[in-house]
């Protein structure tokens, strides 16, 4: 592990585990790990010595769990807490670009200058490409489109606009309910994505994976 890696601290005091985001100060191999203690509504969560926790992290191809113990807690002003070096760690492995669920708002521009750009949504989203879900359908002979989309970039939450380039590969048409317009779903590949652009999905991809293994596609 990386110092600087976000990884998600869950203790186990309530019937239901309660999950938190941390980061990896550092660490002493085969001693302990130093994590900087979670905030929750502005105020660090309260950690006891010899308290029983489980450490999540993302390795880049799969997610590891390992058991610890917090050691010694330092409070104000650093906020942070050792814990014993992990003896047994459990690891799932992912596909390589795993889809998020999305509902992000995109819009979808032509490479045709007399069609005009369509107001549509990104169902899920990986890496490499995503789901585009459109009221109407594209131009048929329409093979590359342009995207445009905001992700938000932490730790603040700032809105980050990306425009990329994509080629669609597919499409499906979705039977609608009584009443319902039919949708149009495009599988679109990312054309060039830009490496900061690819960052900041990765992360959205990891932050799902840790805090809501519903999103994953």
């Amino acid at each position: 592990m990386q110092v600087g890696l976000r990884l998600q601290l869950i203790t186990h005091r309530q019937v239901k585990p309660v999950q938190h985001f941390s980061t990896l100060i550092g660490y002493i191999r085969d001693e302990y790990l130093i994590l900087k203690i979670p905030f929750d509504d502005g105020m660090p969560i309260g950690l006891t010595e010899g308290e029983r926790v489980t450490v999540r992290v993302f390795s880049g191809v799969s997610v590891c769990s390992f058991a610890c113990t917090v050691e010694r807690v330092f409070g104000r002003p650093m906020f942070y807490v050792h814990l014993s070096f992990p003896t047994l760690i459990q690891g799932t492995s992912l596909r390589g670009a795993m889809r998020v669920r999305a509902g992000i708002p995109v819009r979808v521009i032509s490479a045709q200058p007399d069609v005009p750009p369509m107001e549509c949504l990104l169902a899920n989203v990986s890496v490499t490409g995503a789901r585009i879900d459109s009221p109407q359908p594209l131009p048929p002979d329409e093979s590359t489109v342009d995207l445009q989309f905001n992700l938000l970039t932490p730790p603040g939450n700032r809105e980050t606009t990306v425009l990329t380039r994509a080629t669609i590969k597919n499409l499906a048409v979705g039977k609608p309910a009584a009443g319902q317009v039919e949708v149009y779903s495009y599988g679109v590949q990312f054309l060039d994505l830009d490496p900061v652009h690819y960052a900041l999905l990765q992360n959205m991809t990891y932050e799902a994976l840790l805090a809501d293994r519903g999103k994953i596609v």
